[in-house]
């Protein structure tokens, strides 16, 4: 069954509060206990009890003593989501998956259950830009944190929203996300801007008639494919089926929209016709409010914007439209991934128009600006990685510095820093940051005239320049609050600066969020502060899941045919 609108309020089966959590402390940030009180008012937007938007939650956290509880099941399904019928995997029967919510500083538990008995698939979730600080076994990437959850197995991941705003959780084995494992998760917090109601999430995805894992062959041999459309919430239409995804404004209302690109190979342009967005923040990240009528949405970014339904006098009913960019990548319904924007309650096709925009792979970097004002430290340790693509095997493959990702289901990283692991092998791609806060700068270019969305675990990143042409020892870098954030984009062509502190011990994975692109091995590691990751493994719970994993690969004969990512 497909959600085109997920409630806001879960199933009683799905969450639980339990009062008490399982961390009585953070190595890293001062935790403040959270008078009780219900976060802010539409006119109090900054506010959130005992904190504000102006809160460092880098660095301070509220302890609200409250554990958000969920179980998630990953079932086979038959589904139609723009009336076309085809296999795909869910997550508790929907694709997206349920919406899952939490509050700024609360425990996160959630039992994940693999019932892949069909498809006989491993699994894993990843929550995409959770810092995860101190917690890097529950970061969810096989090959990396942990082995693959074998089918009728359950996975628990238990975790701190240290951050708040918008993100989503996903499947980080092979192309399973984009068979629809993949779902959004909203942490409350406070806010850049006032707005009357949060309207929850619109996600955004690519879709093909034909699986992802039955069009990768045509992606290693002769491009990425070209998806015949693309789903808002989980539906769309397609020639004379299926249906458009509808919400409703009500005049004079402001409403916060939670942006989330889920696509596999879209980079998206979002509007509404005849409204105007106010940005709000970007990934996890806060920003000054700016307004914009397009909104550029890279692969795995987020945008949560303010809209006023203030056009009930133009006409009753708009369009919302989430328009693939062709320089980046085609679909074959670009001009028809629509939803329905109604003022009356009764949604019927608009005649409204949209906004004149540019085809282009752009980001929206120069439009960001942290709310919470950082400056980057200086450093002596940069690194250089030029992205490339070699043909292996007569496959095609991505790299970075030569060298394409090639790391092992059964021997995840984390495993093998546990068990002391000193040399690894060369196609793990590791980089060791081995001193505690220190900053660490890295550029990223490409001579090729193709984007990719670079995405880092573990971490929000400093941007400190993205653009074409070669990356020098001339570039400006931008070290006085520059933007920040999760996924950035590398410009075809160019190049992209990034810093981050080591401040997070743990096996981390950083990638092209192009899920075609991960499998075919544009990924790094960074193992950040080597000494100190086996002090907070549980190292049960790694070993139990690898020898269950190692069984059932032999047992089924299962072969690793990508990245292992």
């Amino acid at each position: 069954m497909l959600a085109s609108k997920l409630p806001t309020i879960m199933l009683p089966l799905l969450y639980g509060i339990v009062a008490a959590s399982p961390f009585s402390h953070s190595h890293s940030v001062d935790l403040h206990p959270r008078a009780a009180c219900a976060g802010n008012t539409p006119t109090t937007r900054n506010e959130w009890c005992d904190f504000s938007i102006d809160t460092d939650y880098a660095n301070v956290v509220p302890d609200t003593g409250v554990t958000r509880e969920y179980w998630i099941e990953l079932t086979d399904v038959m589904v139609a989501p723009d009336g076309v019928s085809r296999p795909a995997l869910a997550i508790n029967g929907s694709i997206p998956g349920p919406t899952l919510i939490a509050d700024w500083g609360d425990t996160v538990v959630v039992h994940v259950t693999n019932s892949f008995t069909t498809s006989t698939n491993g699994s894993s979730i990843h929550w995409h830009g959770i810092r995860q600080n101190y917690t890097n076994e529950h970061d969810g990437v096989v090959s990396i944190t942990q082995c693959p959850t074998i089918p009728g197995e359950t996975l628990t991941y238990t975790w701190r929203a240290t951050q708040y705003g918008t993100t989503w959780y996903h499947s980080h084995f092979a192309l399973q996300a984009w068979e629809g494992v993949a779902g959004a998760f909203i942490i409350n917090g406070p806010a850049t801007a006032n707005y009357d109601e949060d309207l929850g999430t619109i996600f955004l995805s690519d879709w093909g008639h034909s699986t992802v894992d039955e069009l990768w062959t045509a992606a290693q041999t002769t491009g990425p494919p070209v998806l015949e459309n693309g789903l808002i919430n989980g539906t769309n239409v397609y020639n004379d089926t299926g249906s458009r995804f509808t919400t409703t404004f009500n005049a004079g209302t402001s409403y916060r929209i939670r942006l989330i690109n889920g696509a596999i190979d879209t980079h998206f342009k979002f509007t509404i016709d005849n409204h105007t967005m106010l940005v709000i923040a970007a990934d996890l990240v806060p920003v000054q409010p700016f307004s914009t009528n397009v909104l550029n949405i890279g692969i795995g970014q987020r945008y949560d914007v303010v809209v006023v339904a203030d056009q009930a006098s133009v006409a009753d009913n708009f369009w919302m439209r989430a328009i693939p960019q062709a320089a980046c990548a085609d679909n074959e319904s670009a001009d028809n991934i629509r939803g329905i924007v109604t003022y009356t309650g009764t949604a019927s096709e608009p005649n409204t128009t949209g906004y004149d925009y540019t085809d282009a792979c752009a980001d929206e970097t120069g439009n960001l600006v942290p709310w919470v004002s950082k400056t980057v430290g200086t450093s002596d340790i940069t690194t250089s990685e030029e992205a490339g693509i070699a043909i292996l095997n007569g496959l095609f493959r991505w790299t970075l510095n030569s060298t394409s990702m090639l790391v092992d289901w059964q021997n995840p990283t984390l495993l093998q820093v546990v068990e002391e692991v000193s040399e690894f092998e060369s196609d793990d791609s590791v980089l060791e940051l081995p001193n505690a806060n220190e900053w660490f700068y890295l550029a990223i270019q490409t001579d090729l005239a193709v984007p990719h969305p670079i995405h880092l675990h573990g971490h929000d990143f400093f941007v400190l320049s993205q653009g074409t042409g070669e990356f020098t020892s001339n570039t400006t870098l931008n070290l006085d609050n520059p933007p920040r954030r999760d996924v950035a984009l590398l410009p075809p062509s160019g190049h992209l600066v990034i810093a981050f502190e080591t401040d997070n011990p743990g096996v981390w994975l950083m990638h092209c969020h192009i899920g075609w692109h991960t499998s075919q091995g544009f990924a790094l590691q960074f193992v950040e502060r080597y000494d100190e990751i086996a002090g907070i493994t549980n190292v049960a719970n790694l070993t139990d899941t690898c020898s269950a994993w190692s069984a059932f690969q032999a047992s089924e004969g299962i072969g690793q045919e990508d990245s292992g990512i």
